[in-house]
């Protein structure tokens, strides 16, 4: 990646670094197609090396250690999920500074929220710890499973700095337009984590055998590692965005940047840890029938992870594409790019479930060990709650698009009946007639149900009406301000020293942010740029038209 221009373009401006797409032209299956490939391609390596870890756990060490890994890894998601939306306002703030040709304030935002991210951090590690066996003990994990949990968990709580930190940095590029070098750094950290767990898992040489611990302690090493040497690659390559020694007092936190985090930041969390409570929720029911019932739904999880991705790298970037269409006024667009992800889903998802069902005893039996009698007990629930994930593609597929145009609270709430009003009341009250089915089964009747919900909304709500900014400031078929004009020069102004204090000053407000178009997956670069920006561009349109900008 150049340190000059590729990280400076506005979104729609080609760069060979790090390239964006134009969404508002070309045909619409094909453009949707290739911009989900590298949302799909991060997703699974993240999930490939979950599920790698899964097979030396479950396979080597029994049903009670993968019990215990899967107890633990509710708990990182429900984590991970309540910063992941605050990572996307500050890829969403970056990114409209660097659109802007803001440096000043795109340093700014980095500065205060990387200080932010830290303390958050840290405090979650130092409260993580002691509260481990606690929390263990509240999701009902097994006798037998627990100080397995326990002792997982407490060294998971120790990375957790590293991995929200690996998490900011990553969001903050990808706001810069950079979305190569988080991938790149991402498959370091899989490598590693994939080649350290049976190192420390059974040992060799010096390395002692450690067992659960061991898995664990490999995600931290590999993810300190890969963040010191992503940490030293931007440095080395003197990335605008760098803040060295002579500009350390960007770290001090502005609050008006923290308070813009949090504000717009947390409601885009909401959704992931609503589900993460969700599966906390049904794992505590699953482990009421013991290790072989919840080994058996551990491992159909792990194939789960994997169907659902096409679903979400396609919703993704509908959101995307279909928030720059409405940003053009390019309402067709919009409606066909809908349609083209609703099929896309259709084809991707149903083919991977059908080539798993007919799969699965070998697929199953790769997360649980030789003769385990929990294959089969995996297999049946398989089959009954794996087709719901082509319902969860079409609601997902059309939460995205609603989303593009800032509805964010509908799909919200539509996701919270789904996953609280149905699924797991039908867990628990159908226990008495079904059994343990009753559990499988809430996944198909709640996944149907949030569908209806969804394409009821999308057909007759006003989500068409919703704003991305307040409507003076609308302004859809604009160019990107600043989209013809000549690169900046970032280099030398990333090594001039910078008077921190007067940063803001130099900068508009940021108070007036964009919500993001979508919670999931890896966000590419926003298409709202600065309020200030597109108010001057709405007033330019409005008075040569001599009408408001649609929306």
């Amino acid at each position: 990646m150049s340190s000059s221009t590729k990280s400076t373009a506005p979104p729609g401006t080609p760069s060979s670094g790090a390239p964006t797409r134009d969404l508002t032209r070309g045909p619409i299956a094909r453009t949707l197609l290739v911009f989900s490939l590298p949302i799909l391609a991060g997703n699974v390596l993240q999930s490939l090396n979950g599920s790698v870890n899964a097979v030396w756990v479950g396979g080597h060490l029994g049903e009670a250690a993968l019990t215990a890994t899967a107890n633990a890894n509710n708990v990182m998601f429900a984590l991970i999920g309540a910063i992941f939306g605050i990572s996307m306002a500050t890829n969403i703030l970056v990114a409209q500074a660097m659109g802007a040709r803001r440096l000043g304030q795109a340093k700014r935002v980095l500065g205060s929220s990387a200080t932010f991210f830290g303390a958050v951090s840290l405090l979650i590690a130092s409260l993580g710890v002691p509260l481990s066996r606690t929390l263990m003990q509240w999701m009902n994990t097994p006798e037998e499973a627990l100080h397995l949990a326990e002792a997982y968990l407490q060294i998971i709580f120790l990375a957790i700095p590293l991995l929200f930190m690996f998490t900011f940095v990553t969001a903050v590029l990808r706001g810069a337009g950079d979305t190569r070098t988080p991938f790149w750094f991402l498959l370091v950290v899989v490598v590693l984590d994939m080649s350290l767990n049976p190192l420390f898992i059974f040992g060799l040489g010096p390395v002692p055998a450690l067992g659960i611990k061991g898995s664990a302690l490999a995600t931290l090493i590999a993810n300190a590692l890969s963040f010191a040497a992503l940490l030293t690659w931007l440095r080395k390559r003197r990335h605008p965005l760098w803040i060295g020694r002579r500009q350390l007092g960007l770290f001090k936190p502005d609050l008006r940047i923290v308070r813009t985090l949090i504000t717009k930041g947390l409601p885009m969390g909401v959704q992931l840890v609503m589900i993460s409570l969700a599966m906390i929720a049904m794992i505590s029911l699953v482990n009421a029938y013991g290790v072989v019932t919840s080994s058996a739904y551990s491992a159909a999880l792990q194939l789960w992870t994997y169907v659902q991705m096409p679903a979400m790298a396609i919703g993704a970037a509908c959101s995307t594409m279909a928030a720059q269409n409405v940003g053009a006024g390019l309402w067709p667009r919009v409606n066909a790019t809908a349609r083209a992800g609703m099929l896309a889903n259709i084809v991707m998802t149903g083919g991977l479930i059908a080539l798993i069902v007919l799969l699965d005893r070998i697929v199953l039996g790769w997360f649980l060990p030789t003769g385990s009698p929990s294959l089969e007990v995996a297999r049946h629930l398989n089959h009954i709650a794996i087709g719901s994930f082509l319902f969860f593609g079409v609601t997902f597929v059309l939460a995205g698009v609603v989303r593009s145009t800032g509805a964010v609270m509908p799909p919200l709430v539509i996701l919270a009946i789904a996953m609280w009003g149905i699924r797991v009341p039908v867990a628990k009250w159908l226990q008495g007639s079904l059994g343990v089915d009753a559990i499988w089964w809430s996944f198909p009747v709640s996944a149907f149900c949030s569908m209806a919900m969804m394409l009821a909304y999308y057909r007759w709500g006003h989500w068409r009406r919703a704003r991305m900014l307040p409507a003076g400031a609308q302004a859809p078929a604009a160019a990107a301000p600043g989209r013809d004009q000549e690169p900046v020069q970032e280099d030398a102004d990333a090594m001039v020293p910078v008077d921190s204090d007067a940063l803001l000053d130099q900068s508009g407000p940021c108070e007036r942010i964009a919500i993001p178009a979508e919670v999931a997956g890896l966000p590419p670069s926003p298409v709202a740029t600065q309020a200030t920006d597109l108010e001057r561009t709405a007033r330019m349109g409005e008075a040569a038209s001599g009408r408001p900008s649609p929306g």
